[in-house]
C-alpha cells in the first residue's frame, strides 16, 4: 500500500477513533485512485485538480451510487488536506472539485403496530431478543452500540443508559419501562444461561462463540429476520437501522422535538435528523383538523 494512504489511514484512527469500516472504506477509496493515477503515469502525491477531476468523471460513469461518489470524494479530499497539513504539498487540488448532489430519501421505517407485533412474538420466543429489540425501540442507539453494551451500563440504574457512539463520542439515553423490565429480566434470568457455568462476561449480551465476546451484529440481524417472518412482516422491510428509523419516526409523530431526537440518536449534525420529519405532513394534517376553529362547523 501507498506510505502516504498508510501514514493517513494511521492518523484518523489515532486523532478520530474511526471504526474498522471506515477505514476499510477509506483504504479502497484511495486505492482505486491510486490505480486510476497509476494508469495515468501519475503518482498519489503530485495530482493535480485535472486529474482528480477526470477521476471523479470515470467514478461516475462507472455507475457508482450517488452516496458512493461523495463518499469516495470525501476521502480524498480528507487525504489531500493531510497531505497538505503535513506538509507534503503546498496546496490542496480538492478544493474545487465538485461534489456529486445527492437526493435524500426518506428513512424506511414500521408502524407502531408492527414493532408491537414483533416485541410481543420476540417475548414468547426469545429473552435475549427481546431484551434488545426493546433498547434498539427505546434508545434508537445504532446495532453496532446495542451488540457491544457493557454489562455496567445497566447494572446501577437502568433508567439512563451510557451509549458509546462514532469516535468513542458518549451520549446518556433514557430508557421506557418496557425496556427496563426487560432489561431487569434479562440480567436476573436469562443472562447466565448464555454463559458457560462460572463463565464471567463483561457484557450485557455475552456469547460464547463470537471473537469479541458479544454478539455479532449478524447473529442479531438474523434472529430478527426469523422474527419478521414469523408475524407475517416481509423480512425485507425489517433491520436493526430499521428499528432505529422507526425510533426516531415515531417519537417525531408523538410531538418530538428534533434536538432532543437528535441528541438521543448521536447526530453530530440536526440536518441529518431532519429526515425524519417526513411524518410531519399527518401530524399537521391532524393538528388542523383538530384544532383549528372551523374545524367542526358542518359543511354545506
Amino acid at each position: 500500500m501507498n506510505r502516504f494512504i498508510d501514514s493517513f489511514l494511521s492518523i484518523i484512527v489515532a486523532e478520530r477513533g474511526a471504526s474498522p469500516r471506515t477505514i476499510a472504506a477509506y483504504k479502497h477509496d484511495l486505492e482505486d485512485l491510486e490505480s486510476f493515477l497509476k494508469a495515468n503515469k501519475r503518482k498519489m502525491e503530485k495530482a493535480d485538480r485535472s486529474i482528480l477531476t477526470l477521476y471523479m468523471h470515470s467514478v461516475v460513469r462507472g455507475g457508482l451510487s450517488p452516496k458512493t461518489q461523495a463518499r469516495r470524494l470525501s476521502a480524498i479530499r480528507e487525504f489531500f488536506r493531510f497531505l497538505y497539513s503535513e506538509g507534503i504539498r503546498e496546496d490542496n487540488p480538492t478544493d474545487l472539485l465538485d461534489a456529486p448532489k445527492i437526493g435524500k430519501s426518506l428513512p424506511k421505517y414500521l408502524t407502531e403496530e408492527e414493532v408491537n407485533s414483533l416485541l410481543e412474538e420476540a417475548q414468547k420466543k426469545d429473552l435475549r431478543l427481546k431484551t434488545m429489540l426493546e433498547i434498539l425501540y427505546a434508545s434508537g442507539m445504532r446495532v453496532s452500540e446495542l451488540v457491544s453494551l457493557p454489562l455496567s451500563a445497566v447494572l446501577h440504574d437502568n433508567t439512563m443508559i451510557m451509549v458509546t457512539g462514532k469516535g468513542y463520542k458518549q451520549r446518556m439515553v433514557p430508557l421506557n419501562d418496557p425496556a427496563k423490565r426487560a432489561i431487569d429480566q434479562w440480567v436476573s434470568k436469562g443472562r447466565e444461561n448464555s454463559l458457560k457455568r462460572g463463565q464471567k462476561s463483561k457484557w450485557l449480551f455475552p456469547s460464547q462463540t463470537a471473537r469479541q465476546g458479544y454478539i455479532t451484529r449478524d447473529a442479531f440481524f438474523k434472529s430478527l429476520k426469523k422474527l419478521a417472518i414469523s408475524v407475517g412482516i416481509s423480512p425485507n422491510r425489517v433491520s436493526p437501522h430499521v428499528f432505529r428509523h422507526s425510533f426516531a419516526s415515531h417519537l417525531i409523530a408523538h410531538n418530538a422535538d428534533l434536538r432532543s431526537v437528535q441528541k438521543m440518536l448521536g447526530h453530530s449534525d440536526i440536518s441529518t435528523t431532519e429526515i425524519y420529519t417526513h411524518v410531519l405532513p399527518d401530524r399537521l394534517k391532524n393538528l388542523v383538523e383538530t384544532n383549528h376553529p372551523l374545524s367542526h362547523v358542518s359543511k354545506i
